[in-house]
């Protein structure tokens, strides 16, 4: 089930990778595309200015002209404002706008701009009167009328593109940030899941006490216990015959009678863990000799009160313990080891105390 989970977990970060990528690169591609189009954006609003420019001082310099105030500056004025809007050119830095319709409006009106030029040159020679000027002026100025249009066309087109590509980029950004806090919320998820199976691996599921890996992790430590450490080792003594007696589910429960007394008298601070089937082990920080035979005393008066309810399931243990300030060069496995060779010499004491003490009701009761 778990290998079911972590197994679908990796194929949902996988596909959210993968579109997290391909947000990432779109994302990418809209930035350049909004580059470009900004690029392009630059300088029409000059464009729009000059071309509007050239619209007025063409009606100036024709009425200039009509008045017999030639203006060859304005005419040359003129030419340079119209090659710089067309070959982007002359001394104005103006740009090219690279739209089909406003240069074909701008070819028209540049074309016009050399026929009214020889116009004005008519107009020098034998009079406005005798010319087409102000009729060609007008024509002129709807051309330039007409560019600028176009101009602005292309200006606001730009802008539209911009604005979409603002708003597919902030599009974009929002399913970029949902995704991120799927996946954070998928992480701290996973974050407990771990936890909670670090902690399985380290409880023992039948009386939630920290199991022999648990231990097993304590005791790896190979450094020297600097302060006064006491260890305890635990072994029920009447486990098998419960379970040969009254079944293995009663056994479980006297397990877990005896779980609930270690922990009920041993400090919350200290260590109590299910080192094997019958056995435990307590670990007591920053002690004493003093404290730890006041918690073996504790322990004791608590099982006799436990037992002396008509319990059928007495709780009757060997126990053994070693203090590391007695030698100031013990790990936490050698003082381990010293509790556990104790607890067994305690174990062997007391199954000789019950042989003798069942030889003994025997020979008084033979029958």
């Amino acid at each position: 089930m778990i290998n079911q989970e972590v197994q679908s977990d990796k194929k949902s970060k996988n596909i959210i990778g993968i579109v997290q990528s391909c947000l990432i690169l779109i994302l990418v591609v809209l930035i350049i595309c909004m580059m470009i189009q900004i690029s392009r954006l630059q300088g029409t609003a000059r464009v729009i200015n000059y071309a509007g420019l050239v619209r007025g001082a063409t009606q100036r310099e024709v009425k200039l002209e009509i008045t017999g105030n030639q203006d060859e500056e304005l005419i040359n004025y003129l030419d340079d404002i119209l090659s710089g809007l067309r070959y982007q050119d002359g001394h104005y830095d103006l740009v090219r706008l690279y739209d089909k319709e406003y240069q074909e409006k701008l070819q028209i009106q540049s074309d016009y701009w050399d026929k009214l030029k020889i116009e004005i040159e008519a107009v020098r020679n034998v009079g406005y009167e005798n010319t087409d000027i102000v009729n060609m002026s007008e024509i002129y100025f709807k051309m330039a009328d007409e560019t600028v249009f176009a101009a602005q066309n292309y200006s606001q087109r730009i802008a539209e593109r911009i604005r979409t590509i603002e708003l597919l980029s902030a599009l974009d950004m929002l399913c970029l940030v949902i995704l991120v806090i799927i996946q954070t919320m998928a992480a701290m998820k996973m974050a407990v899941k771990n936890k909670l199976l670090a902690q399985e691996a380290y409880t023992d599921a039948h009386t939630g006490l920290p199991n022999k890996r648990a231990c097993k992790e304590l005791l790896i430590n190979k450094e020297i216990i600097k302060e006064p450490t006491a260890c305890i080792m635990f072994d029920l003594n009447n486990l098998k015959t419960v379970n040969d007696t009254m079944g293995h589910s009663a056994g479980d429960q006297l397990i877990m009678n005896f779980a609930r007394l270690l922990r009920s008298v041993i400090p919350e601070k200290d260590f109590v863990g299910r080192y094997g089937g019958d056995e435990f082990m307590a670990v007591i920080y920053h002690t004493s000799r003093t404290e730890v035979e006041e918690i073996l005393k504790c322990l004791c008066e608590e099982k006799d009160r436990i037992n002396s309810n008509e319990n059928q399931m007495p709780v009757d243990y060997a126990c053994g313990w070693a203090l590391s300030a007695d030698d100031r060069t013990y790990t936490m496995q050698m003082l381990m080891d010293k509790a556990d060779s104790d607890m067994y010499e305690n174990k062997q004491l007391y199954k000789r105390d019950n042989f003798i003490d069942r030889k003994e009701k025997s020979l008084y009761n033979p029958y």
